[in-house]
């Protein structure tokens, strides 16, 4: 008689590990206390200053954090896979100026929009095939393309200088209209966050990519794609930061050879101060928006507390670290504590 072997389980399908468990709520209250903290520095700020949430005030507030939302819910992606794309920056100025040059000779603003995306896809490729095909480390490969992009930015741009004069009055009344408090740019983003953060939860690819960050040999082993994976998430990541080129074009209608300089600095920081461990596996994009708004906020409520805008820099390097020194603390908690879970199974 022949028996045959019931068909294993799909990786995608089987559920997850009580340490899995643990590890996400330790997240979500880690979330949940980024978005408390926010509230609180709104309410003092507010009292501080009547005028700090009126209609424009909070508008404002929703366009500062846009752009970085966007390239940190791409960002997020790379960090998960445990890997980085110090790029980001380079890719949103070259990107701006492209969709700017196109506009500035007659362009349609959906087909600037479009080739902006595209440009960043190209370099999202890039970098992801040098990482997952080549094996090179992230780091070294994201700086050097970081270098390679802005240089070619530097001598395609060279002085000059594009701004809203320059463009289509629909398209930067565009970047700067919304519905009464909320603009336009703001919903852009928070439909691409919600989409992507339901791909994350819902899709096989989406939760394979916490996977291959949690353990990438493992990972391989248990037959997930993980090149294609690290490559998707690039991509993604590329085309996130075109988009925001172009959406930076229409939120400042001014863009030079310096636009995105740096920028990769602060998207890491929200990534890495909304909860998503720079180790890989664990976090998510709604943490990491809460991030960026955090990081964002503080450059609005100095200057309306009245304090100099020169300590902006000073509270995100203060808020890097302390969610670093966070990150630290809860892996060696959850750490003891599955091994005194499973210590009491045994």
């Amino acid at each position: 008689m022949t028996v045959t072997a019931p068909n294993p389980a799909p990786t995608a399908d089987v559920p997850k590990s009580s340490g899995t468990r643990l590890v996400d709520r330790v997240f979500k209250m880690r979330e949940l206390a980024i978005l408390v903290v926010f509230l609180v520095m709104i309410v003092v700020t507010q009292l501080g200053n009547s005028e700090f949430l009126s209609e424009q005030g909070i508008k404002d507030l929703l366009l500062n954090a846009t752009i970085l939302v966007l390239v940190a819910t791409g960002q997020s992606l790379v960090v998960i896979t445990r890997n980085v794309d110090l790029s980001v920056g380079s890719t949103l100025g070259i990107s701006a100026f492209a969709a700017g040059t196109w506009l500035h000779g007659g362009g349609n603003p959906v087909i600037g929009l479009v080739l902006a995306v595209l440009l960043g896809i190209g370099f999202g490729l890039l970098n992801g095939l040098l990482v997952s095909l080549g094996q090179v480390p992230a780091l070294v490969v994201t700086l050097g393309t970081l270098y390679i992009v802005r240089g070619i930015d530097s001598i395609w741009v060279g002085s000059r200088q594009i701004t809203a004069a320059d463009l289509p009055s629909g398209f930067v009344d565009f970047g700067s209209g919304g519905i009464s408090a909320i603009p336009w740019l703001a919903l852009i983003a928070l439909v691409i966050l919600v989409g992507t953060a339901y791909y994350l939860k819902h899709f096989s690819s989406g939760r394979e990519l916490y996977a291959l960050g949690s353990n990438p040999e493992a990972a391989r082993l248990a037959g997930i794609p993980v090149r294609k994976r690290i490559l998707a998430a690039y991509t993604f990541c590329g085309a996130l930061a075109g988009l925001a080129g172009a959406l930076y074009l229409a939120r400042f209608g001014n863009v030079d050879s310096g636009t995105g300089s740096g920028y990769e600095l602060t998207v890491v920081s929200a990534v890495v101060v909304g909860g998503v461990v720079f180790t890989g596996g664990s976090g998510s994009v709604y943490g990491a928006a809460l991030g960026a708004l955090l990081l964002t906020s503080v450059n609005s409520v100095l200057p309306a507390l009245g304090v100099s805008s020169v300590w902006v820099l000073a509270i995100n390097g203060i808020l890097l670290l302390l969610a670093i020194a966070v990150d630290r603390v809860v892996a060696l908690r959850v750490g003891l504590a599955l091994k005194k879970r499973n210590a009491r199974h045994a």
